[in-house]
């Protein structure tokens, strides 16, 4: 089994559902290869090349300290970050991000006249519904912890009056990149469709400023979009963004470092947060005093 085969991926979705699940047990390295089917020394490195670190520091990640943590180093100022947010092609996941709200007749009408295509897809997060149409992606939505029929019917029920029709096959163009070999691939362009009301669609555009590896707050969110005191609303809308994973709603913690809600669940948000600090620190340069060994004594 090769690091980039279809059964390594299914294999590394798997094994990183389990160590969210496991994670108060603290899972030794031992048994989740018994688990997967596999020798120690093969899963750990398997699982490092896939995820780029080991299983144990990836179970690191999954804590609340990590969370705290990455507020204190990782907290992203909106107004003076370094993402372009929706002003052009806003880069996202290594992906390349082009996308238009429905204009608010659209969004009053609950789609009528919309043809939407569906599938499901596995992802590292577990499996995911993902509606698309011709004008791009609409929304993805987790089903790990919410079941199939939940997540079909909250986001159907955000389109009321569109045609819906399963046709897997021409969304997978569109969710190739998205979570396809080990994460989200480079280049290219994912095109997103979105429908919200006004307030909404200015919290997620905050939410696409947030760099991967990063996080902020719904407070600090409530301040970059001109409503310092609704935070609580925010919290609202970012719990209503249509795409998730894409539009990084995962990546909008409470000030006190816990998690906060999540629509699709906290172990699905929590598997997000790992995944993301785990490629963001395999990719980050080593100091070449930390690289090189010094001179031993004699």
């Amino acid at each position: 089994m090769t690091e980039h085969s279809p059964r390594a991926y299914d294999v590394m979705a798997e094994a990183i559902r389990l160590i969210g699940e496991r994670r108060e047990d603290q899972p030794t390295l031992d048994a989740l290869a018994a688990e997967m089917g596999m020798s120690p020394a093969h899963f750990q490195k398997l699982f490092s090349q896939w995820v780029g670190v080991s299983p144990k520091r990836y179970l690191q990640y999954l804590t609340l300290d990590h969370a705290r943590a990455l507020l204190r180093e990782r907290f992203t100022v909106l107004d003076t970050s370094l993402e372009t947010g929706l002003s052009g092609p806003s880069r996202l996941h290594d992906l390349f991000l082009r996308w238009e709200a429905m204009s608010p007749g659209a969004y009053a009408a609950g789609g009528a006249g919309l043809d939407i295509r569906w599938g499901w897809f596995d992802t590292p997060f577990g499996e995911a519904l993902v509606m698309g149409t011709d004008r791009g992606l609409c929304g993805i939505a987790f089903a790990a912890e919410t079941g199939r029929d939940a997540a079909m019917a909250d986001l159907s029920g955000r389109w009321p009056a569109a045609r819906f029709r399963e046709d897997p096959d021409a969304l997978a163009p569109l969710t190739g990149g998205v979570f396809g070999g080990g994460g989200p691939a480079a280049g290219g362009e994912t095109r997103l469709c979105l429908i919200g009301a006004p307030f909404q669609i200015k919290v997620w555009e905050a939410l696409l400023r947030i760099p991967t590896g990063h996080v902020t707050t719904y407070s600090e969110i409530a301040r970059v979009i001109g409503a310092p005191k609704a935070a609580r609303a925010v919290g609202t809308a970012v719990g209503r963004n249509p795409v998730s994973w894409l539009i990084p709603c995962h990546r909008a913690l409470r000030k006190s470092g816990e998690l906060g809600g999540y629509h699709w669940g906290l172990p699905v948000k929590r598997a997000m947060l790992a995944w993301e600090s785990a490629r963001a620190d395999a990719e980050r340069p080593v100091p070449a005093s930390a690289a090189a060994p010094g001179p031993t004594a004699a």
